[in-house]
């Protein structure tokens, strides 16, 4: 760490293109859509699986959950299996199972903030218990063969229960620490704390992943200008909104006429969806989840999604589609105004 005009800085890699991670959402994006937006777009380094949740130790998985851990990789880009769970066995024979199909690390789900999740000890509702962390860490990291990392809240009731949190994250070799720059209470409303993420991210030893409202390339110009050592992003409801922002972000090329790249992907999911569940009805509410988030790529959001959202059926949804694509404009997320501050001090 060292300090400069008042404001804190640190160290993460000596890497200077950003490394992006897709972060999981419960019920989004799963091993199809995993696959279809890898072929699509490049720039993200890591896919995260939604978290695996309700199993029992020494039983199969499963055919669900072992669809969704059915590649080790996508085009290229690693797949990283993550974990909800407060007992260190659950964890250690779920790590098992993934050594066995050729993952190289597990992650601990220590930020999901909904009250059915936290208010049973789980994801950020176990930071107010240093000590339980304490000690499933201990147990996991001294028997577990592939990578750990954790992803993180700044508390749950309060930042300030990170004070007790960093010394036992940093008694530990986790391979990356993400942190989501809010508190579990919060769950998404607000802004991100980004001098409480700075505090922390300060006085960890290990890597840090930066998670929090990186919707467009000014934000994350805006991110850089006051953490310029962080180059470990996870970014999801971002990507969701707009495909091609790790792109934008890495400042690679897009495409002449992007809008065309999004329909082939978004016909090309569907497909896949319709594919993998024998044309059930469920694709619908598949693909009008995903397009909650899309849509707000568009010049008219509301109209867009308002247009997906009544589609009953195949047919209805089809031609949901070609109307959107040929009535509305895809705009990207250049427009957007900027959801991280200019100044967090």
């Amino acid at each position: 760490m060292f300090q400069k005009s008042g404001v804190l800085y640190f160290r993460n890699t000596m890497n200077t293109e950003p490394s992006i991670y897709f972060a999981p959402f419960q019920g989004i994006t799963t091993a199809v859509f995993r696959q279809i937006y890898a072929r699509h777009f490049p720039g993200v380094n890591k896919l995260f699986t939604p978290y695996f949740a309700n199993f029992e130790p020494g039983h199969a998985l499963s055919p669900a959950k072992m669809v969704a851990m059915r590649n080790q990789s996508e085009s290229g880009i690693e797949v990283v299996p993550q974990v909800l769970s407060k007992s260190a066995d659950e964890i250690l024979w779920l790590a098992k199972v993934c050594e066995q199909l050729g993952f190289k690390e597990l992650n601990w789900n220590l930020g999901c903030p909904y009250p059915q999740v936290a208010n049973k000890k789980r994801g950020s509702g176990i930071l107010p218990y240093p000590e339980m962390v304490d000690e499933i860490l201990g147990e996991v990291l001294r028997d577990i063969n592939i990578s750990f990392s954790v992803k993180c809240r700044l508390g749950y009731h309060s930042p300030d229960e990170m004070s007790a949190l960093i010394p036992v994250f940093n008694r530990y070799p986790i391979s990356e620490l993400t942190i989501h720059a809010r508190i579990g209470r919060q769950l998404y409303s607000g802004t991100p704390n980004l001098e409480a993420f700075a505090e922390t991210a300060s006085q960890l030893q290990m890597p840090v992943v930066y998670n929090g409202d990186i919707f467009s390339g000014e934000d994350y110009d805006r991110f850089r200008n006051w953490f310029p050592e962080i180059n470990l992003l996870m970014i999801g409801r971002g990507i969701l909104n707009d495909p091609f922002l790790p792109s934008l972000i890495k400042g690679f090329q897009l495409p002449s006429n992007p809008g065309t790249t999004i329909r082939a992907f978004v016909d090309d999911l569907y497909i896949a969806y319709r594919k993998e569940r024998d044309d059930n009805p469920s694709v619908l509410n598949a693909m009008k989840e995903y397009w909650a988030y899309l849509a707000e790529s568009f010049d008219e959001p509301v109209r867009v999604f308002r247009k997906v959202r009544k589609a009953k059926n195949f047919i209805d949804y089809e031609e949901a589609i070609d109307h959107v694509f040929g009535n509305f404009h895809w705009v990207g997320s250049e427009n957007r105004p900027s959801a991280i501050p200019d100044s967090y001090r």
